[in-house]
């Protein structure tokens, strides 16, 4: 299964929304993610693809982990599966 489409399935786990109800431009706020659920999510995301993500729960307007929708969560995800590919 793609990158894209698994951290879509763990995003819309999160939000408890069908896939289909989870889009691109959207932010994990639009789609009633809280601070909580958004570090459930990152957890999620280190233990589907075996990565470290750069994301600070305290101060997560200062990480490098883009999280201003989710197509930039799936951007950077896809980024650090690359990284730990090389």
């Amino acid at each position: 299964m793609p990158v894209r489409n698994k951290v879509i399935q763990i995003i819309a786990d999160q939000a408890m929304l069908e896939v289909s109800d989870v889009s691109g431009d959207k932010s994990l706020g639009d789609l009633g993610i809280d601070s909580l659920g958004l570090v459930e999510s990152i957890f999620a995301i280190e233990e589907e693809f075996d990565i470290q993500v750069p994301f600070n729960a305290n101060e997560p307007e200062n990480s490098e982990f883009d999280i201003s929708s989710v197509d930039a969560v799936i951007k950077a995800v896809e980024g650090l599966v690359a990284d730990q590919a090389a």
